[in-house]
């Protein structure tokens, strides 16, 4: 099943910085596209912030949903008030109610909601597939207060989850591998 982290309009607030991957999104609607056509399960993650300044806060434009991402109707919406998806959201009774053992994920922010679910799939014994350049993140600053390029930022978050949390793969990997 492909699951979507936070694909909504906030994250293309200029507040956020330089990000990387500009084609991710592309690469999502790749996905859809496919997906959907062989009829499998895709389901999407909201963040619905209970903060009062947040861009996705609910009421506000960023909260929707970005339109090369947006559900279906019958696509199931999870909606998190954390950066994980798993709580406080039945995602996995919901998940194993299913039949659903492997989740590809996709979705924003790699060092962030997209790391976190990951990383809680993983533990929660899902064969989970991270798809490198369906995810983006921004640039940040280090524990030591030296500035790292988005593109650092997410290839350490990446390094951080693969073969123990997830398998890292590309687009083009998994769609070729799915055929």
């Amino acid at each position: 099943m492909l699951l979507l982290i936070d694909l909504q309009k906030a994250i293309d607030h200029p507040d956020w910085g330089v990000r990387n991957n500009p084609s991710a999104e592309t690469e999502i609607r790749r996905l859809l596209a496919r997906w959907r056509a062989e009829n499998w399960p895709v389901w999407h993650v909201r963040h619905d912030s209970s903060e009062p300044a947040s861009h996705y806060r609910p009421g506000q434009p960023g909260n929707d949903f970005k339109p090369e991402a947006a559900p279906l109707p019958g696509e199931p919406v999870i909606a998190k008030r954390t950066n994980n998806a798993f709580i406080g959201t039945g995602l996995e009774q919901r998940l194993r109610a299913g039949g659903h053992t492997s989740l590809v994920v996709a979705g924003v922010i790699t060092n962030n909601s997209v790391e976190t679910t990951v990383r809680m799939a993983g533990n929660l014994g899902f064969n989970t597939y991270l798809v490198e350049d369906g995810c983006f993140t921004f640039g940040r600053l280090d524990w030591d207060g030296r500035a790292r390029s988005a593109d650092e930022v997410h290839a350490m978050s990446l390094a951080n989850l693969h073969g123990e949390y997830c398998t890292v793969v590309s687009t083009e990997e998994l769609l070729n591998a799915s055929r």
